[in-house]
């Protein structure tokens, strides 16, 4: 059966639905089992303000993939893209739930820069989408590039003791490496070095603040 066609408007609905989901503490809820469930916490004190650093950028990092995606999804032209978009939103869904739930474990919270870098994210997905889908999906598997070195970076700071913490990130460096490979193969450009160093400093910006904000 096919899935009625919805309108511009419904769409955007259906964003601002999204975005509430992403940012209300509590309200992403993960279709898959969190990694971390089958480990017992096993960390000093001294170190959980360090490894809930390293959880609220990737909890942030999340929030900017939900944007970056309905963006991109709002403006696609070819309705299979908006839709790889979606699913590859609702994917990054239970990575939010995850590192939600860590941060709660950690004593902590998620960023309070959140919205700022939704707004952000979602403005750019939806002017990459615009531009037209072979911009969006390179995009995406450049952002992803992004993503998958902070994960390995991240995965060589924390202690091999904290097993809940690796046991999300090395899951979602999986997801997010297969998403990164979809894209390209989905037909997106990929990006010329320049273009990634200029992303790469704009997610060191990013990190920077929401370790500690």
């Amino acid at each position: 059966m096919t899935s009625p066609k919805l309108s511009f408007l419904d769409r955007l609905c259906l964003n601002a639905d999204t975005a509430l989901r992403t940012l209300i503490p509590g309200a992403a809820q993960a279709t898959r089992d969190n990694p971390a469930n089958q480990y017992d916490e096993s960390i000093d004190q001294q170190d959980c303000r360090h490894i809930a650093g390293l959880m609220r950028i990737n909890h942030t990092g999340e929030v900017c993939a939900q944007a970056l995606y309905q963006g991109q999804a709002t403006t696609a032209k070819l309705p299979e893209v908006a839709e790889a978009m979606n699913h590859a939103a609702a994917e990054e869904i239970d990575h939010l739930a995850w590192c939600e739930q860590r941060l709660r474990q950690l004593n902590s919270q998620p960023s309070l820069l959140n919205p700022l870098f939704y707004g952000l994210s979602f403005s750019i997905g939806a002017a990459a989408g615009f531009i037209g889908d072979k911009y969006s999906l390179g995009f995406v598997a450049a952002t992803e590039d992004q993503v998958c070195k902070h994960l390995q970076d991240h995965l060589e700071q924390i202690d091999p003791n904290d097993q809940r913490s690796r046991a999300i990130l090395r899951q979602m460096l999986v997801d997010e490496e297969q998403h990164a490979t979809l894209a390209l193969d989905a037909g997106g450009l990929k990006f010329p070095k320049p273009v990634k160093e200029l992303m790469s400093l704009t997610a060191k910006a990013m990190t920077a603040t929401t370790y500690r904000i």
